[in-house]
């Protein structure tokens, strides 16, 4: 994983499985409350009902901070259901 980056997460395989587990960092903002880039964890959600899937369970975890000015990040566990 690619710390340096706002935001990461892994695609879904091509294969038609019943559950995907996906892993999204969100980088909370430095100022403020709330997630500097919630609009990546909104297009890994939406991505996934485009293939039909449907967001079964979500788990959050902090993954510590980035260092000086970096805000911290934290951890989101998403596990989708295939709609049949």
């Amino acid at each position: 994983m690619n710390y340096s980056d706002q935001s990461t997460y892994s695609m879904a395989s091509g294969q038609d499985l019943p559950y995907v587990v996906l892993q999204v960092t969100l980088k909370e903002k430095f100022f403020g409350t709330g997630s500097g880039n919630l609009t990546e964890l909104e297009a890994a959600i939406n991505a996934q009902a485009s293939r039909g899937y449907r967001l079964h369970t979500i788990t959050t975890s902090n993954g510590g901070s980035k260092g000086f000015m970096g805000g911290d990040r934290i951890q989101a566990t998403l596990v989708f259901e295939k709609i049949y």
